[in-house]
């Protein structure tokens, strides 16, 4: 199973998770994607992913996550243990993200929804001071983000996995290119969990 989680703003009908969606029907593997709209309160978000996550088992899993989907996807791997793919990851939202407290709008749909104050805190719940097992991370960072600092990001995540993109952007719009390579690192984890599966 594929658990993609997005960003700040975003929906399951950002760029990356369509092309994502698209590839694994396209494989006859559509069912084994899921990509839920997360709520603005990152507590009911990851009460959601939590809960979408608990129906596969860890060595079946692996998270991807974009941006705030990347914070996220750092703190539930580290909870129960799966894979994580992590795509221009937020590494400390409660810094950035102070700023668009108050009501903004949805990228996808402009549809406003509300930023509360109290969500900082609840950000600041799930922060990972260090990954425990770098082996289980594959992070992907943009030099060319012009949101986050890839520099940040690479350095949080030492020992995983890393593919640092010269240049493309925040949204990594080049993600075609990168695409089989991380569909690759989510096979590997499944493939691992049919191997450690009991007999």
């Amino acid at each position: 199973m594929i658990l993609y989680l997005h960003g700040f703003r975003s929906s399951p009908l950002s760029f990356k998770a369509r092309l994502l969606a698209q590839r694994l029907q396209e494989s006859g593997r559509g069912d084994d994607y899921v990509c839920p709209q997360l709520p603005a309160s990152p507590r009911l978000a990851i009460a959601l992913a939590a809960q979408l996550a608990s129906t596969a088992e860890p060595g079946r899993l692996t998270l991807i996550g974009s941006s705030l989907g990347g914070y996220y996807a750092t703190w539930l791997a580290e909870q129960i243990g799966c894979r994580a793919v992590l795509l221009n990851p937020a590494v400390r939202p409660m810094r950035s993200l102070e700023s668009h407290i108050g009501v903004t709008t949805a990228y996808h749909s402009d549809e406003p929804f509300e930023f509360r104050h109290e969500y900082i805190e609840e950000l600041a719940a799930l922060a990972v001071d260090r990954i425990s097992l770098p082996e289980r991370y594959f992070l992907v960072a943009a030099t060319g983000d012009e949101v986050l600092d890839w520099r940040e990001m690479v350095a949080h995540y030492p020992g995983a996995r890393q593919r640092v993109i010269e240049g493309s952007d925040h949204g990594i719009s080049d993600f075609a290119h990168y695409m089989d390579e991380v569909l690759a690192f989510c096979d590997a984890d499944a493939e691992r969990g049919r191997t450690n599966a009991p007999e």
